[in-house]
């Protein structure tokens, strides 16, 4: 089995639930709050190897109290920590948000997240066995784009993620395998209003153009539309499910995806296992703890 690398984040995500959302300068109180491992490079490795893969993890946490409980967290879902290190400060803490329809605000403090560099990525990654590395935009750009540069030198390909949403480079995108976005990314790198599969093709070709190989872009309750340079192009309908909390469904999709993929699936039955892995997450709360197995996503796929 071929390996699949994560190089991301790692937070306590501090989740506060309410009603409704509080208007500016109110003061609201909390039905309950609750601590769940989280990050969204950490999601997607949890999600990746729930699914399947053979996962390890590239990231760091802090010396405080969070920092040995997000390690094993990973570690009890499957995940290689050999290479998440531990730094001076805080970990990543993410506050989070949600309401009675499941929608959430984050506010997010990067802590030890913003300490991984360049250096920690040269001591800690050996590409052989490596069929692709997963990034995101939790960590320092300078180290995200130092992977992207080492990963296409060695001939390992790149998915990234680029949320919390920012644009991305124009040298960058000829370097990566797949870009995976979902309506806000789309519209930050594309340029265009992305709210259904029309506009999302839109702003794939675009990407496509600028010399991406592929693009992913979901659209939460409308499924997914996934373009590629070869000319092929797929919608996946969403599983229509009653949503609890949707923190970490993006990430489940990605991880999953990235494991059906890693572990040889075909483009369009990877779509539909990420698609499922995602509806099944957001009628569970928190992040990690809501990121299904590969039996409960399989054996959801055989109900519908």
């Amino acid at each position: 089995m071929q390996k699949l690398l994560v190089i991301g984040s790692i937070n306590m995500d501090v989740v506060s639930s309410v009603e409704q959302f509080p208007e500016p300068g109110a003061t609201i109180h909390s039905k309950s709050t609750s601590f769940f491992p989280g990050g969204k490079g950490a999601n997607q490795a949890v999600a990746a190897a729930s699914a399947g893969a053979d996962c390890a993890m590239v990231g760091a946490v802090g010396v405080d109290p969070f920092g040995d409980t997000l390690v094993a967290s990973l570690e009890d879902r499957g995940v290689d920590v050999k290479s998440v290190l531990t730094k001076e400060g805080t970990s990543g803490i993410a506050l989070i948000t949600v309401n009675v329809e499941g929608e959430n605000y984050i506010v997010l403090s990067e802590g030890a997240n913003g300490r991984l560099t360049e250096a920690d990525v040269d001591s800690e990654v050996n590409w052989d066995g490596v069929y692709a590395v997963l990034l995101q935009n939790e960590i320092p750009w300078s180290t995200t784009e130092h992977v992207i540069s080492s990963a296409n030198a060695a001939g390992v390909r790149v998915w990234l993620n680029p949320a919390p949403a920012r644009s991305v480079p124009s040298n960058i995108l000829p370097l990566l395998d797949t870009l995976i976005v979902n309506e806000t990314e789309a519209a930050v790198v594309s340029g265009i209003k992305v709210n259904d599969a029309v506009s999302a093709a839109e702003a794939a070709e675009l990407i496509i153009a600028s010399g991406t190989a592929s693009v992913i872009v979901t659209l939460g309750e409308q499924g997914c539309f996934y373009a590629s340079a070869t000319g092929e192009r797929i919608i996946v309908p969403a599983f229509r499910v009653k949503p609890v909390d949707t923190t970490a469904a993006g990430d489940t999709f990605i991880g999953a995806y990235a494991a059906a993929c890693t572990n040889g699936m075909e483009t369009e039955a990877a779509l539909k296992f990420a698609t499922a892995a995602a509806a099944l997450t957001v009628t569970r709360p928190g992040a990690q703890s809501s990121i299904p197995s590969r039996d409960e996503i399989e054996a959801y796929m055989d109900q519908q």
